[in-house]
């Protein structure tokens, strides 16, 4: 897709610096209408399709929508700009409906006669279902929610074909064939039970009097299969699996350790600038992802929204919608490129309060611009830097979805056991504080007798292992880069 609003990266950071000035009008002799630069890409795990380096978050004034403003104008405007990665969800209110409306005037609905098959095959389209049971009659257990916008929605099925009616159907139950998803996420991890309802049909056998979780009805729909006879039709409703978290790593990494079978493909995990003050994303859940082969999406750029608000929520109404670009005091430019450049992050999503013909006040042409970036194009100095600036000016509690730091913690479950006459020692990963873990010191009566170095643990069934042909009671340290020891 080309773009039709052409900004180049230093004119970008002109009007970067005139908006956080106050001022608005154009830097002189500043042109919108010559032909703008095609916008950067980046690939994205195993997916064919390499994706933009800003995509379109579905909330903001695509779910809360203020009189104002036409929240499918943004959409499109988004196509426009060359953005090539959408996001929805079917707990998002109408935002899936308001995604249809823009599709039908991009000519992306499967069936009319002018649909344009080769744009759609260009896009990437994520939806999400925080249903966690794949049989209706689900029983309620502790920490594991199901939820839906859908009135008659029980089960993961129900919300994919809820999806598939709401973007590219009548939003009465019927869609067109070739009708598609890339990409449905398991909404919201949050707690390992979750994980125990999620992988059932999995890691058990699918039995005809009990029930299964959502993982493996995503699969039937993504093979065309219907092994849990959820899908009658043998439907192929989505090409990737994933899933999302913003609150709980340890939930997170479990969900991903225990995929020994290849089945997630993407992860949207919300990484900002004050992501290091709490049980942290970037030395934890981002590098395991990246390891696995697992597309990342950043989310939370702006703390979803409290980096530029007194109270921290998440927005409920229209009127909590921020739409103004920035402040002076936290340019939104260094937020974006402080996330585009962390280790891992292929792109990320913001929601779109305002857009605006004058880019100066436009959100969505700001964001755009600001995500015009390399990976390795900050140096750490900066980073600590926009890290310090944040903190200062929008506080150290804007990650109110987020645990609070745990700090740098011991290897879990280390077990001792005695082979052939040597000593074996195993031990599931540590977590790590604000600096990432740098390796494991194994100590026989306070003498280290070696030392494994640390990579992201891929699988729960493959422990970090040391060998040795000493005995005795063995302890195993944790050490982090800046020498921390737990």
């Amino acid at each position: 897709m080309k773009s039709k609003y052409p900004v180049t990266r230093r004119d970008f950071l002109r009007l970067t610096s005139t908006a956080a000035a106050g001022a608005v009008i154009l830097p002189l002799g500043m042109s919108f209408s010559d032909s703008a630069p095609a916008p950067m890409l980046r690939p994205f795990g195993r997916m064919k399709n390499k994706v933009t380096t800003l995509g379109l978050g579905g909330q903001a004034s695509i779910q809360w929508t203020p009189e104002d403003v036409d929240p499918v104008s943004i959409i499109t405007k988004a196509f426009d700009l060359g953005i090539n990665y959408f996001d929805t969800s079917n707990v998002y209110d109408l935002s899936q409906l308001h995604y249809h409306s823009a599709f039908e005037k991009m000519n992306l609905i499967p069936g009319k006669p002018n649909y344009d098959k080769e744009l759609r095959e260009s896009i990437t389209i994520t939806s999400k279902t925080l249903m966690r049971w794949g049989k209706p009659g689900w029983e309620e257990v502790e920490n594991v929610r199901n939820k839906s916008n859908g009135e008659d929605v029980q089960t993961a099925a129900d919300d994919i074909r809820r999806t598939m009616t709401q973007l590219f159907g009548d939003g009465k139950g019927n869609y067109p064939e070739g009708s598609y998803v890339d990409i449905v996420l398991i909404h919201a991890l949050e707690a390992v039970e979750e994980n125990d309802i999620l992988y059932k049909g999995i890691e058990t056998p699918i039995k005809p009097d009990e029930n299964f979780g959502a993982l493996v009805v995503l699969k039937d729909f993504r093979d065309g299969t219907n092994f849990t006879g959820t899908n009658p039709k043998n439907e192929k409703l989505l090409k990737h699996i994933g899933f999302s978290g913003h609150k709980n790593p340890e939930a997170m990494i479990d969900f991903m350790q225990r995929d020994e079978y290849d089945l997630l493909d993407a992860l949207l995990v919300s990484i900002n600038s004050n992501d290091h003050l709490y049980f942290n994303m970037q030395h934890n859940v981002i590098p395991l992802a990246k390891a696995k082969g697992i597309g990342v999406i950043g989310m939370k750029v702006f703390g979803a929204g409290t980096m530029y608000k007194e109270v921290p929520g998440f927005s409920r109404r229209p009127d909590q919608i921020y739409r103004k670009v920035g402040s002076p005091e936290l340019p939104s430019n260094e937020l974006i490129e402080y996330v585009l450049t962390t280790p891992g992050v292929d792109t990320l999503i913001i929601g779109i309060g305002q857009i605006d013909d004058d880019p100066l006040k436009c959100q969505l042409t700001q964001n755009y611009y600001g995500a015009q970036v390399k990976p390795d194009a900050m140096s750490q100095e900066k980073r600590r830097s926009i890290e310090a600036k944040t903190a200062k000016a929008a506080g150290e509690r804007t990650n109110f979805f987020q645990l609070d730091n745990v700090g740098l913690t011991p290897p879990r479950d280390i077990k001792q056991e005695t082979i052939n006459g040597k000593t074996k020692i195993t031990w599931q990963t540590a977590y790590a504080a604000a600096d990432a873990i740098s390796h494991y010191e194994i100590l026989l009566d306070d003498t280290v007798v070696g030392k494994v170095e640390h990579r992201p643990q891929v699988l729960k069934s493959k422990p970090f292992t040391f060998v040795t042909h000493e005995t005795g009671n063995f302890k195993v340290i944790t050490v982090d880069k800046a020498g921390h020891r737990a």
